[in-house]
């Protein structure tokens, strides 16, 4: 019998180990966001350098991705494409969640000065995803966004 616990031991830990990883806790599931019903694996820009950095020098994105800018309030937000390879949509959201401009088939910047894009109304929140996409899912004002493993502090 003594044989037989020590070979349980070890199948036991193996299997509290597996179940371990089967539920990875939030920190290690990547932030998403849904709109108009279809997720999307975002980037979270929310520092000052990340917002200016965004999606520049990128050459292609995922259908399924996009990059989400946090600001720490509400404010009427302006956004260009300097140094940015793909064309983009850019949604603008206010502080509940709610689309309040869609800039789409935002083209990258071919010389200086680059044009700009800006909110029609003051937003928190600008998710820039493929150009198209906003089409695609037939997004209007006022759609709603809902974010899933976004860190606290960012929503």
């Amino acid at each position: 019998m003594r044989n037989i616990s020590w070979l349980l031991s070890p199948v036991m830990a193996a299997a509290l180990a597996c179940t371990a990883c089967a539920t990875a806790p939030a920190s290690a599931r990547s932030p998403g966001v849904t709109l108009g019903g279809h997720h999307f694996s975002v980037e979270i820009a929310a520092t000052p350098a990340e917002q200016a950095h965004g999606l520049m020098d990128r050459t292609s994105m995922p259908a399924d991705h996009g990059m989400l800018f946090v600001f720490p309030q509400a404010q009427p937000l302006t956004f260009w494409m300097k140094d940015t390879l793909i064309p983009l949509d850019m949604l603008f959201f206010d502080e509940a969640h709610r689309l309040v401009t869609v800039r789409a088939d935002v083209p990258p910047c071919q010389a200086d000065p680059c044009p700009t894009y800006a909110s029609t109304a003051p937003a928190r929140y600008v998710l820039e995803l493929n150009a198209g996409t906003a089409a695609k899912l037939d997004l209007h004002k006022g759609d709603v966004i809902t974010f899933s493993d976004v860190p606290s502090g960012t929503q």
